[in-house]
């Protein structure tokens, strides 16, 4: 439990170890239902009214760790474990005073402030337009607006209040970023697991004779596990992967690309976010011209090594839940057979028994130190700086943004929408900190983005060029 920061993602990644091991074992269906049982034994709840409904949830987990749920959306809400939080809106509180001055009903345009035979102030929600007026009138602050966590946590206002009162997604919205599933205090947001996929493909390589497994693994890989980077990559290969590389070779292949089309096109947008992608695709369209043609590095990677090897398995490993959409895309899914992420890593090595510490080093070196740094916010500009200047660009002047968040990629995309943006590069990271801060890292606390650059330091490959030598 110390592991991870609260017991939401506790029990997430207990339905995903049991649904794990008993998949290793051939034997998921047989225990399918008697897991909750094992996990929460009872005969006390201790998270919800009874220890009934505790199962009744914790089923629905396993459901989506074993690739179920109602639809193929990655992100999916579990309707009976929301706790139907009161709806977002203005709200008067118990501070409210029953003051004659009525400010707060002088300054609503609607009328929606209305009062009780106690001159309490209350709000009608059928009028309330959730200007805010009201509460910026009221000198005792006792009006609130209050706010769903999940609703909060979704820039993009994908997520609303559904007719039973429980949370719904806007799929023409959502870009399945994942900023909501952390953010749930009941975990009544999750995303849909393929860690089952992924041990079938293990297990029908017959030892990686049939066909090869790789892993390929997100350079944000290197600040995640509590060991260092040599054994998790030896208890990777344990799991039953023939070959593990850096998604950081993929970045350093599309820096490379993307330099000389930005060159050709004179603006450009980043492609390596599928969330950055998606959502110029729903909300800016007329800009989808101006996404990068070429691959994400995940794609970009995983092209490469179907091209060497044909009839080989890829599995992306990071910390991204837009990646598992990304993957079923008519332009990826040739490349990329599954994605899971970093929790779904940990439940696998714990489902086997790795003891990742009494493990020997297993050496991970096929990136440069650009490729490496895309992990952080910034890293994607750098690199493309560097592939400019690798590839003797001197007639360009390259004026990139770093949208930091999905909130600074609106900014950004509003402007060069009516072009008013003085840049020619927009790199885009849904999630704050670039994917060191995405939705399926084992912590979430403040990530030190000079972690990355020393981890980018030590790639013995110190050029692009150097790094991709071996694709070309």
């Amino acid at each position: 439990m110390n592991e991870f920061d609260t017991k939401v993602q506790y029990l997430k990644y207990m339905a995903l170890k049991e649904v794990a091991k008993a998949a290793f074992d051939d034997n998921l269906e047989n225990v399918f239902y008697e897991i909750p049982k094992k996990v929460l034994p009872g005969p006390e709840a201790t998270m919800r009214c009874c220890v009934y409904k505790e199962r009744a949830i914790f089923q629905e987990r396993l459901n989506l760790a074993k690739g179920g749920g109602k639809d193929d959306e990655v992100i999916q809400v579990i309707d009976i474990a929301c706790d139907d939080c009161p709806a977002s809106g203005y709200q008067v509180t118990a501070s409210c005073r029953g003051c004659i001055a009525h400010r707060c009903s002088q300054a609503c345009k609607v009328n929606a402030i209305k009062f009780d035979n106690n001159q309490k102030a209350y709000i009608d929600k059928s009028l309330c337009v959730n200007c805010g007026a009201c509460s910026r009138a009221c000198q005792y602050s006792a009006i609130i607006n209050s706010v769903r966590p999940c609703e909060n946590s979704c820039k993009l206002k994908a997520i609303s209040s559904g007719p039973n009162k429980s949370a719904q997604i806007d799929r023409s919205k959502c870009i399945s970023c994942g900023a909501c599933v952390y953010q749930c205090p009941f975990g009544a947001i999750t995303d849909k697991s393929y860690i089952v996929d992924v041990i079938n493909m293990i297990k029908n390589s017959n030892f990686n004779e049939k066909y090869k497994v790789y892993a390929i693994v997100a350079p944000s890989i290197s600040s995640q596990f509590k060991v260092k980077l040599g054994k998790l990559i030896t208890g990777i290969k344990k799991l039953g992967f023939y070959s593990v590389i850096e998604v950081a070779l993929g970045a350093d292949m599309v820096a490379n690309k993307e330099a000389k089309e930005l060159y050709e096109k004179k603006f450009l947008t980043s492609s390596c976010c599928p969330a950055f992608v998606t959502y110029i695709q729903k909300q800016f369209p007329m800009l989808e011209k101006d996404i990068s043609s070429n691959l994400s590095p995940m794609a970009e990677l995983g092209k490469y090594i179907k091209s060497m090897d044909p009839t080989s398995k890829v599995v992306f490993i990071g910390p991204c839940t837009a990646k598992k959409s990304e993957f079923k895309k008519d332009k990826v899914k040739n490349y990329v057979d599954s994605v899971i992420t970093f929790e779904e890593l940990k439940a696998l090595i714990d489902a086997k028994e790795i003891d990742l510490n009494n493990e020997e080093e297993t050496i991970l070196d096929n990136a440069s130190y650009f490729g490496r740094i895309f992990a952080r916010s910034g890293g994607l500009k750098d690199a493309v700086t560097q592939a400019l200047k690798e590839n003797n660009i001197t007639d360009f002047e390259f004026n990139p943004v770093v949208c930091n968040g999905i909130e600074e990629c609106k900014m950004a995309l509003l402007k060069a929408s009516k072009n008013v943006l003085p840049n020619n590069f927009i790199e885009g990271m849904a999630c704050v900190g670039g994917c060191i801060g995405g939705p399926c890292c084992l912590t979430h606390g403040p990530k030190d983005a000079n972690e990355v650059d020393k981890y980018g330091a030590l790639a013995l490959e110190k050029t692009i060029k150097d790094a991709i030598r071996i694709t070309e």
